[in-house]
């Protein structure tokens, strides 16, 4: 028995060594609370080194502040007691007695589960129970290459996707219409608006408390495992948002844990975010390096989610970024070196302890090297939001089209430095609050013009290169502005015009997961090129996203006004028959119809946007068409092309049928019959 203990207890001073030296990246594994199973006991240990005593409370001993003294293990500022009368489902508390003399009542840092609020107590809960079943989604993860699969990610916040009569919340078993739902529009992952313990429903979740617990407002840890398995089971991925800049100044949180500040900085000018109201995290303290960056490893171990958002990155990595007085580094700079060395630790972490993980900053300045290795001085995040295109996209947006031929840059700015990151497009729900209206609300003109615009939108958004993210509501025109106390106007999709723009975006959807030109290449001018940036008298843009085959690539022409443009031509980059593959004013969505559906497009020999051939088609009012090459001539053999070039110069189309029809015999021969050809 007393080796046992020894064992443990060993055990116990070399991880709290490592702990303390920045470098325990599984610290959840022996901090908080945990079953001893061989002795029946629950043992708790808590982080706090200037505590002058701590104390275990909770419902095991009716809440009694001093009755359980907790041991400073070796004078590491690491507090250890191990009980045999708490059980599973109990609350608790610890009492520290700061070196201020003052005791505070305060949660578990590592609790993995805790009481909703407005309680605030940690409640111990056991994790390995769980069986996961996503051993095929898994294997399939690994192999994957992120950069070259579709990423279209579809933004929720739990708490109002929908929302129950009385005002609560939606369960998780509950929340699996939400996945049907995601699937049958079709979305490629699952963004959950901060799934951590938060003490405040208006914050959305983003000034946290519980780190390590899973928000109690839709049930316990394991069902939301079963939420991500299901998830899974429906080849749906899941990303989650962090906060690591900053956290709450709730009485029972990390704020002033030990009575000192031993989270946040010592410094006020770098501990205090006025603007937000909270506290910043010292990213130089190893002890706060192995609490956060465990903390990721957690998520992605114990939940299995694919990936997390980082939010407000900027103001990690700038010590001027809030408002009010700040403090020059060493160097006389304004970058906080402590936060960008933390930073690229954080993912080099990340990445060598999972696979194929995403990891996606909100960084909303000019800083380079986002994304990338940190080999290379990146800071080493998979993805970054690309805020600028958001802002230049929306305003140009919400402007008449009248006035935009006058500001034809901020539709074509942003492929000036598009591939000077990997980034992902955000229409998030940042710019649907706080009185910035809904996107379709956004949008000029009569109702037939706002969705025509927001279809229009949805289009540039889609052919742009980058991967995607829209936030729930916006996919079926959500009216008002999101208001996160309420539930989404899903009564709106009894009318028809909002019916028509989710069935318009299930359909751009399913383009953008069946066209590898949409996705395979994002990152390289090898994937794009602008055909015609300039026409800003029409406001018309027209564009092409390759893939890595010749033959996998779609032209997209974007009219940004409410007139109609018939014979007009654009370059296109080979000979051959084209044809329109979807069309936003398309009847079908509440468009006009100005569609060139089932038209044989055929390339002319003359040069055209600096193209070797030219086709005629139709421009649809405050819409796009995509069009695609019907024959790819180029795959038959050298004579045949050359012959074909000179039939499509005279323009018979009764021929250019003929060769379609020899097309496909020609892959079952070699000869082509020359003459009737």
């Amino acid at each position: 028995m007393n080796q046992k203990k020894m064992t443990y207890y060993d055990s116990l001073v070399k991880s709290i060594e490592k702990f303390k030296s920045g470098e325990s990246y599984d610290s959840y594994k022996f901090m908080g609370c945990h079953t001893l199973k061989e002795k029946n006991m629950f043992s708790f240990n808590v982080w706090a080194p200037n505590a002058k005593e701590v104390y275990l409370v909770g419902d095991f001993n009716n809440w009694n502040n001093n009755s359980h003294p907790m041991t400073n293990i070796g004078n590491s500022g690491v507090w250890n007691i191990s009980l045999s009368e708490v059980k599973e489902g109990d609350s608790y508390k610890y009492n520290v007695v700061g070196c201020d003399n003052v005791s505070r009542l305060k949660s578990d840092p590592y609790a993995f589960f805790s009481e909703l609020r407005p309680n605030t107590a940690s409640i111990v809960y056991n994790l390995e129970s769980y069986k996961w079943k996503d051993k095929n989604w898994q294997l399939k993860k690994q192999k994957s290459n992120p950069n070259q699969m579709p990423l279209n990610i579809y933004e929720a916040h739990l708490g109002s996707w929908k929302r129950k009569w009385d005002g609560g919340f939606f369960s998780y078993e509950e929340l699996y219409e939400m996945i049907d739902y995601v699937k049958e529009i079709g979305y490629t992952h699952i963004e959950v608006l901060p799934i951590t313990e938060h003490p405040l429903d208006e914050s959305w979740g983003y000034q946290t408390v519980g780190y390590y617990s899973s928000t109690s407002r839709h049930g316990k840890p394991n069902e939301f495992k079963v939420f991500v398995d299901k998830c899974h089971e429906n080849n749906i991925g899941v990303i989650v948002d962090f906060a690591y800049s900053h956290f709450c100044k709730d009485n029972h949180g990390l704020y002033k844990f030990d009575g000192s500040p031993q989270f946040e900085y010592k410094d006020p000018l770098k501990s205090e975010n006025i603007g937000w109201g909270t506290s910043h995290f010292d990213l130089g303290k190893p002890e706060v390096n192995s609490f956060l960056i465990s903390n990721a490893i957690y998520w992605f171990n114990e939940f299995h989610i694919d990936g997390i958002r980082v939010d407000a990155v900027s103001s990690m990595l700038y010590l001027d970024y809030d408002i009010g007085e700040w403090k020059p580094n060493k160097y006389g700079g304004r970058e906080n070196l402590e936060a960008i060395e933390f930073i690229k630790k954080f993912n080099e972490v990340i990445y060598d302890n999972v696979k194929n993980p995403l990891i996606i900053a909100e960084e909303s300045t000019a800083w380079p090297m986002v994304t990338g290795p940190t080999y290379t001085g990146a800071l080493g995040f998979t993805y970054k939001w690309n805020m600028g295109w958001m802002n230049d996209t929306l305003k140009y947006m919400e402007m008449d089209p009248i006035y935009k031929k006058y500001h034809h840059e901020l539709i074509t700015f942003s492929f000036m430095y598009a591939f000077s990151e990997n980034y992902i497009l955000p229409l998030s729900h940042d710019e649907v609050v706080h009185g910035k209206k809904s996107l379709l609300d956004k949008m000029p003109g009569d109702p037939w013009q706002k969705f025509a615009n927001l279809r229009t939108l949805y289009a540039y958004y889609m052919v742009h290169p980058g991967k995607k993210l829209l936030f729930m509501g916006s996919e079926f025109g959500q009216g008002l502005e999101w208001r996160y106390a309420y539930g989404l106007e899903w009564e709106l999709l009894e009318r028809e015009p909002h019916m028509a723009i989710k069935n318009y975006v299930k359909d751009l959807n399913c383009l953008y997961k069946n066209e590898k030109a949409l996705y395979e290449i994002d990152n390289s001018y090898e994937g794009f090129d602008f055909i015609d940036p300039h026409n800003n008298e029409q406001s018309v843009i027209v564009l092409m996203r390759k893939g890595k085959k010749t033959e996998d690539f779609i032209i997209a022409v974007i009219n940004f006004t409410p007139l109609v443009h018939y014979d007009y031509k654009i370059g296109v980059p080979y000979p051959g028959v084209y044809e329109e593959v979807f069309n936003t004013d398309d009847k079908n969505y509440g468009g006009s119809d100005q569609t060139m559906r089932n038209a044989e497009l055929v390339a002319q020999k003359e040069k055209w946007h600096n193209k070797e051939y030219h086709i005629k088609i139709k421009v649809p009012p405050l819409g796009a068409t995509f069009i695609k090459g019907k024959y790819n001539l180029e795959k038959i053999n050298k004579i045949e092309i050359q012959k074909t070039e000179k039939i499509l110069i005279g323009g018979n189309n009764e021929i250019v049928a003929s060769i379609s029809n020899k097309k496909n015999k020609a892959k079952k021969s070699k000869n082509i019959n020359k003459e009737k050809l």
